[in-house]
């Protein structure tokens, strides 16, 4: 557990408005990316469900079918915007938090 001084710290940081407006702005992004992961993955499905002929179209003369990269290209997709979120992150809000705890430690 915290002791006295831990908790003093902490409800100051969480009281300090450029905490409050960091935490907004990091919960924004992440809803925002969210959506969109989910705008994503919902039009492939809605694809599969109303489109099946596209997506089981052959590529040229293989056997691979066209659902099979965009399946791919969703997958890949959810690991870019994770990788963008945590490229953002460590860029922004790590050094905005580090900046905020560094003045109440002081």
């Amino acid at each position: 557990m915290a002791d006295g001084r831990d908790a003093a710290m902490i409800a100051a940081v969480a009281a300090d408005p450029r905490y409050r407006a960091l935490v907004a702005r990091r919960a924004r992004l992440g809803w925002w990316l969210s959506a969109l992961i989910f705008v994503i993955y919902t039009g492939y499905l809605l694809l599969i469900a109303f489109d099946k002929a596209l997506l089981g179209a052959p590529i040229g003369d293989g056997v691979t079918s066209v659902g099979i990269p965009v399946g791919i290209g969703v997958i890949l997709i959810g690991i870019l915007l994770t990788g963008l979120y945590v490229a953002h992150a460590n860029r922004h809000y790590d050094k905005a938090m580090a900046d905020i705890l560094a003045d109440h430690r002081a």
